[in-house]
């Protein structure tokens, strides 16, 4: 699947950006060659490759430990909803700049 100069300009006008022609064919360029890659990427054959937590060891994790067992430190129980403590109301909305008591209030974005 390729993208078009008019897929781009339409996701540009959802997005409410003024694209120059310039920059509208250089995001054409730029998404069609990730696309390209993703393309390479998916032919590959990755039927014996263990799936990763991470793809770097820079935090420091005891690399005895091998596969997911080297970032465990960065899970966390599983808490079904409803059984989760969550912050009060009032203080979520405590430092809010506007709000009404329930609910944030944010001004509108969409004006068109």
């Amino acid at each position: 699947m390729k993208v078009s100069e008019e897929d781009v300009a339409y996701v540009a006008d959802l997005a409410n950006l003024d694209l120059t022609p310039q920059e509208r064919a250089g995001m054409v360029r730029d998404l069609n060659s990730i696309l390209d890659y993703i393309e390479k990427l998916n032919a590959l054959d990755t039927t014996n490759v263990e799936p990763m937590a991470q793809v770097s060891d820079r935090y420091g994790v005891d690399k005895s430990k091998r596969g997911s067992e080297r970032f465990s430190y960065a899970s966390r129980d599983d808490v079904p909803e409803g059984l989760r403590q969550s912050l009060p109301r009032e203080e979520a909305l405590e430092n809010a700049p506007d709000a009404d008591g329930v609910f944030f209030r944010v001004p509108k974005v969409i004006e068109r």
